[in-house]
């Protein structure tokens, strides 16, 4: 919660204010999040508008998680920008009730946990990859192909020749087995 009553509710008023705070739990994706309680560096302007407060800011933090192909362990730095008009509420600023979506202020305190979320779970890429060209890994061993560029196997039996395969294997001839 930031308080907003700084600026008085005097249109054109503004602040800066810099802020550290610990990330809330949850935040980011599957396999990229902030860890919970890391530092987030907030750098905001709040500006008194007619029908609220103005937020536009920056967020800095640092990012884990794992690569979406091969499962290696990432650890990056993320960036955000974002803006958001937060609303009086009381009567004389209410909009319609058909704006469910707009963010309020609640006895001149704005929380800026939805936004930041909003904002940080955006911007991170749908599938991280600990490497642009990342090549995942086997798929019939499950080696890291990175470490192993010429990884190879054997072509696979055909499952019809699996039978003659097995006799193959137990020393016996195909040709010279006796059938009755």
């Amino acid at each position: 919660m930031l308080d907003t009553r700084e600026l008085g509710r005097r249109p054109g008023s503004q602040r800066q204010v810099t802020r550290t705070v610990p990330a809330p739990a949850d935040l980011g994706i599957e396999v990229l999040r902030v860890p919970e309680g890391a530092p987030v560096e907030l750098d905001l302007r709040l500006e008194a508008v007619m029908e609220g407060v103005l937020v536009t800011g920056t967020a800095r933090a640092g990012l884990e998680g794992e690569c979406a192909r091969c499962l290696e362990a990432i650890e990056d730095d993320t960036e955000v920008t974002f803006q958001e008009l937060y609303v009086y509420d009381d009567p004389a600023h209410r909009g319609s009730e058909e704006d469910d979506d707009v963010s309020m202020l609640e006895d001149d305190l704005l929380d800026l946990e939805p936004l930041l979320r909003d904002a940080v779970v955006l911007a991170l890429p749908f599938q991280p990859l600990c490497e642009d060209d990342c090549p995942g890994l086997c798929t019939e061993c499950g080696a890291r192909l990175a470490e192993d560029p010429d990884h190879t196997h054997e072509a696979p039996v055909d499952p019809r020749w699996a039978g003659l395969a097995a006799l193959q294997d137990a020393g016996q001839d195909p040709d010279t087995t006796q059938q009755d």
